[in-house]
């Protein structure tokens, strides 16, 4: 088989995953008026590790090898602990499209280190998309104000990108190892234990949570959370690290299309030239 071909089984799952993580930047926006970064973030993955852990026992998957235990642990903490608190920090004074549009300069950072770490290929057309792309984020994170400034919570949210390249780097040795959803289970496993810090005050939130962030959150969990992780395992079995998140370019468009019918949030012009030249 050509693992470089994207056939109808494959473009239905990066279209399904291109959707979901698409929906989960309003859908972040959205909690934070209820929870802090951290609950959000913790909340979002004991729904995922309870739904992915029930489908994973139902379908008998494998349980990790001891050896792989520390690998496990790295993937879910880069992948996942990481990522979603700096995305979360981030999207506390950055709108949902912006958001979308750095997390989106994730294939400029993912196409360096395969090129490292990997070995992957990487032409001059490549070399040449890498410096528009620094040159996009650039231009992103000035434009998130009311004139050019500097962004705090856009650099949080380039620390997202950057450790969602790593991530997908790091994982495309090991997802041979195990099956898709059992390899998505042990990492959002591994990922979610470290965020228990939170769980004192994501107790406290709940209390006063209304059931429309509550189900919020376990939308994110179950889907962009669940659902979306598996889609992009499988991904990386089938293409390169680079060629599937060159597919992510496409996310930004989504998501900003969601958060203005769901939240009205329209990212600054600055915002989407540095997304049509990232």
């Amino acid at each position: 088989m050509n693992r470089r071909r994207v056939d109808a089984p494959l473009a239905a799952a990066i279209a399904a995953m291109l959707i979901l993580w698409a929906s989960a930047f309003a859908a972040i926006r959205s909690a934070l008026g209820v929870f802090r970064p951290g609950e959000l973030a913790l909340l979002r993955f004991l729904v995922a590790s309870i739904v992915l852990g029930a489908i994973s026992i139902g379908c008998r998957s494998p349980l990790p090898q001891r050896r792989d235990v520390p690998t496990l642990f790295l993937l879910g903490g880069v992948g996942i602990t990481v990522y979603h608190l700096a995305l979360n920090y981030g999207e506390q004074t950055v709108t949902a499209g912006a958001a979308s549009l750095l997390i989106a300069s994730a294939p400029m950072f993912t196409a360096l280190f395969a090129r490292l770490y990997l070995k992957e290929e990487l032409g001059r057309s490549g070399w040449v998309g890498i410096a528009l792309g620094f040159a996009g984020v650039a231009l992103i994170t000035l434009g998130e104000g009311e004139a050019f400034r500097l962004e705090p919570g856009a650099f949080i949210i380039l620390v997202a990108a950057l450790s969602a390249s790593i991530y997908s780097v790091l994982l495309k040795r090991f997802i041979v190892r195990y099956p898709p959803l059992a390899f998505t289970t042990y990492i959002v496993w591994a990922g979610t234990i470290p965020m228990l810090i939170f769980l004192p005050g994501l107790l406290l939130a709940l209390r006063a949570a209304p059931w429309s962030a509550i189900l919020a959150v376990a939308y994110l969990g179950m889907f962009p959370g669940g659902l979306a992780y598996v889609l992009w395992v499988y991904g990386l079995r089938r293409l390169p690290a680079s060629n599937l998140s060159s597919f992510l370019y496409l996310s930004p468009v989504l998501a900003i299309g969601i958060a203005w019918i769901w939240l009205r949030e329209i990212p600054s012009w600055l915002s989407v030239a540095g997304g049509l030249v990232a």
